[in-house]
């Protein structure tokens, strides 16, 4: 859609330069060799993966499918050689696309034998029956197969030990590539379009339902390949829920609309919020923008090598808990990005995670502004030598307005 023209007139984006589909396969090379790097330094034979994020990045497997709960998905990663793929036949060829070349199949779902003694096979094959196995444990990690299923594989792979490989992922996946980055940049520089365009496709009197209907489809106009997130919320000088579905109240004068989006580039997610004043707002909800602007601020210049979240969150609070409001009891001010709408880490009081050149994260302060209302706003950043780098484009200075 080059610069194609919709019927009201509003142009698209489909011509700014893209970053290519997909990773040469040095990019999964050099996932591969890091990951075997630290396997060794801990003793383990090899990884057992089976979430959508972990398989994808060591292999580039991209499908909707996933969204299916009936089959389940493996990869095993040996201490050396390349990673295994053991997955229900009707996923074979779109594997066979990416740089894996060791798949193994079963005619999936046998509700007897899932997977699991061709499973149980390859992991013999690659640990022996006394090897170590790391399988993602910690927070922020679930096992995508029926608990059943497992302990028949624990039963059918006798002396191997399974151990916690949480820290190996997160190590991994914390500090992005400049191929993953420039992906991340791409789905951000969509949303910053369309949320500079929304005021215009927008009036007062239009129900919450609508204002998310025709935000999701500028979204999708402008290049995003999905948009499997996307919450907010709108009342009198701020918000209450905004996890809940949108409703069919109308917008008001005096109201604050905030739409969170976790729109998606070649699997790649952003995810940020702008705040929509409606017709007009009074002082007490500018200064409230204003906060957090200036706390957005603060998070940006603490955000550099060698601080900690801990150190971003700070920041941030010391600002909000200056403000003449009731301040923020919000438990976290941010989170990292990438394959997933939230990933590891969290600004957060108690998170110690030391920032590094490359990882890209959120700044997301919030403040409460009474009686059960609040406001917050959300920018994404990488993480550079020196100052953070902004990947969305910087919200206004003052609440923008719609209907004004």
């Amino acid at each position: 859609m080059d610069n194609q023209q919709d019927l009201n007139g509003h142009s698209g984006s489909s011509s700014r330069a893209m970053p290519p589909r997909g990773f040469p396969v040095s990019e999964f090379e050099n996932r591969l060799s890091r990951a075997q790097r630290l396997m060794n330094e801990q003793g383990l034979a090899a990884l057992l993966l089976t979430t959508e994020p972990e398989i994808r990045y060591f292999s580039g497997f991209l499908t909707q499918f996933w969204q299916s709960p009936t089959r389940p998905w493996f990869m095993v990663v040996p201490f050396w050689g390349k990673p295994i793929a053991v997955i229900p036949e009707i996923g074979a060829a779109t594997m066979a696309a990416t740089w894996i070349d060791a798949i193994r199949t079963w005619p999936s779902p046998v509700p007897d034998d899932d997977g699991v003694s061709l499973l149980a096979w390859t992991l013999l094959e690659v640990a022996g029956r006394t090897g170590r196995v790391g399988l993602p444990m910690g927070p922020e990690t679930h096992l995508r197969m029926p608990l059943a299923d497992f302990e028949a594989l624990r039963a059918k792979i006798g002396g191997i030990e399974f151990v916690d490989a949480t820290p190996i992922i997160q190590a991994l996946r914390l500090v992005k590539s400049e191929a993953e980055i420039a992906k991340i940049a791409a789905i951000c520089a969509i949303a910053s379009d369309a949320f500079e365009a929304l005021p215009h496709l927008i009036a007062p009197g239009d129900t919450e339902e609508s204002v998310f209907r025709t935000f999701k489809i500028e979204l999708l106009r402008r290049g995003a390949d999905d948009v499997p997130y996307l919450v907010g919320g709108a009342g009198p000088g701020g918000y209450g829920d905004i996890i809940s579905p949108p409703s069919r109240r109308p917008l008001q004068a005096g109201d604050v609309l905030m739409l969170d989006t976790g729109s998606v580039f070649d699997g790649y997610f952003c995810d940020f919020d702008r705040n929509f004043g409606i017709d007009t707002v009074d002082d007490a909800t500018r200064r409230a923008y204003e906060t957090l602007y200036r706390a957005t601020e603060v998070g940006l210049q603490a955000a550099r090598p060698g601080a900690t979240c801990a150190d971003v969150f700070a920041s941030m609070w010391r600002e909000l808990s200056n403000d003449d409001e009731a301040g923020t009891t919000t438990g976290r001010l941010g989170h990292g990005i990438g394959m997933q709408l939230t990933e590891w880490p969290s600004h957060t009081a108690f998170d110690q995670t030391v920032l590094q050149p490359g990882m890209v994260i959120t700044l997301e302060p919030g403040l409460n502004v009474g009686a059960g209302r609040m406001m917050v706003h959300e920018e994404n950043i990488v993480i550079r030598d020196g100052e953070a780098e902004l990947l969305t484009r910087r919200a206004p200075t003052e609440l923008p307005l719609v209907g004004d």
